[in-house]
């Protein structure tokens, strides 16, 4: 019984007909291509591959084959480039596999992007930073309104402008992220912190006391609270203190200035002339 193969409807609107290449070896439209010409795609929006889960595939595949042929672009001199299935690529690989069922295509540098984000959104393949890269190069790169990509990827813009802001999070918190050490989730309060330094603090104690999001919420708030009451408290200072200033200016007649250091400070008094330091030391009684 032959196999029959599909693209999967979601996936195959994105692909227009003039893009394919089919076989005429094959009914469906498959071809089955070396592995040695195939090679993975540089712009992968997938960073991180699971190597257990890989592994895991690739008994399957020892088993039962590979059930869903890979879309490989044509690169020209027998070479192709991966637009979906790398992890069934890297899963075959591992045992050795000669040849793989492929659909050629050919498709521009834009077009491969799309698709392999699209693919591995749909499959929900990609951690959140994975996912705000791969928004930020197709905004950059192809010269999209964050509304143009949300019409191209079924997702709202503001779905793509919150995951994109976890971009603005320190990268070794972003590296928690992509590890799965932290969550989405924990990213998105910690935005409520600018400093990095403080970011990467707060994420080890996440790490470390095993905080929810709740929990960091909470944190931040009585921060910023802690911060709003230490501004209070100088700015009443700062009142204080520039009140006896011009209080001793105008008694002494000069310039007075008054340096406070927690519960110490210097206050001096400036003179110009002999006759001047004498007719202060008057005032003063002294």
């Amino acid at each position: 019984m032959s196999k029959k193969y599909g693209l999967g409807k979601g996936l195959k609107a994105l692909i227009p007909d003039s893009a394919l290449e089919l076989s005429e070896k094959d009914e469906n439209g498959v071809n089955y291509i070396d592995i040695d010409f195939i090679q993975a795609n540089r712009d992968q929006p997938r960073k991180t591959f699971d190597k257990d889960k890989i592994v895991q595939l690739s008994q399957s595949i020892k088993e039962h084959g590979i059930i869903q042929p890979l879309i490989l672009n044509k690169l020209g001199d027998n070479m192709y480039n991966i637009v979906a299935g790398e992890r069934r690529w890297r899963a075959a690989k591992l045992i050795g596999v000669k040849k793989i069922p492929a659909i050629i295509m050919n498709l521009s540098d834009g077009e491969v992007l799309e698709i392999s984000l699209i693919e591995n959104i749909q499959r929900q393949d990609l951690n959140p930073i994975e996912e705000a890269l791969a928004y930020r190069k197709l905004i950059n790169d192809f010269n999209l309104t964050q509304e143009e990509l949300s019409a191209k990827i079924g997702k709202s813009r503001t779905s793509i402008s919150n995951c994109m802001r976890l971009l603005n999070l320190d990268s070794r918190v972003q590296k928690y992220i992509m590890d799965g050490v932290i969550t989405e989730g924990h990213g998105r309060a910690l935005l409520g912190v600018e400093n990095g330094e403080l970011q990467h603090k707060l994420s080890l104690d996440i790490i470390n006391r095993n905080l929810t999001v709740r929990d960091v919420e909470k944190i931040i708030r009585n921060l910023h609270s802690d911060k709003k009451d230490k501004v209070k408290v100088i700015k009443e200072e700062n009142i204080y203190y520039l009140d006896i200033k011009e209080r001793l200016e105008n008694l002494l007649g000069t310039k007075v200035l008054l340096m406070n250091k927690k519960n110490k400070g210097k206050i001096e008094i400036e003179y110009y002339s002999q006759e001047d330091l004498q007719r202060i030391l008057d005032i003063l009684k002294i």
